[in-house]
């Protein structure tokens, strides 16, 4: 699917607020309400907008710890590990990756002894590398027109 102009300041739009009526919507992106309800569903219909979520804070929410994980596992071990990691509400995404590790995965707990618990669970697949996140001075952000 081709995103032209207005399917961009439409999607700006909605990944700002996911709640934004329509109305709001159509005047963000220079459309009438019924030409951005159809290419509202368009864009649903093609996977462009696969859904529309909360964004929660993990530490207001008594999950302060984040950690990026990454974690080298052989061939036959990966979808028994993505199925555990799949089962773990620790773990907010995983991508399977090139280079060392087979898998990096965000992960956010509520202190340090469950991220201890989490990676000596998750141990039995693979070697794991842990980096503690400090602090986010970029937070995951939108997509943006090129």
């Amino acid at each position: 699917m081709q995103l032209d102009a207005k399917a961009w300041k439409l999607l700006a739009a909605l990944q700002a607020d996911g709640r934004a009526p329509l109305k709001s919507l159509a005047a963000a992106a220079g459309l009438s309400i019924a030409a951005t309800a159809e290419r509202l569903k368009r864009l649903q219909e093609a996977g462009v907008v696969r859904g529309v979520h909360a964004d929660v804070d993990p530490a207001r929410a008594g999950r302060p710890v984040q950690a990026i994980v990454g974690i080298t596992t052989a061939q036959p071990h990966k979808q028994a590990l993505l199925k555990a990691l799949r089962a773990r509400p620790e773990v907010l995404e995983c991508h399977h990756v090139t280079g060392a590790d087979s898998y990096v995965m965000t992960v956010a707990v509520p202190d340090m002894a469950a991220l201890e618990a989490f990676l000596g669970d998750i141990n039995r697949w693979g070697e794991t590398r842990t980096a503690i996140v400090m602090s986010t001075p970029i937070a995951r952000r939108g997509l943006q027109a090129p």
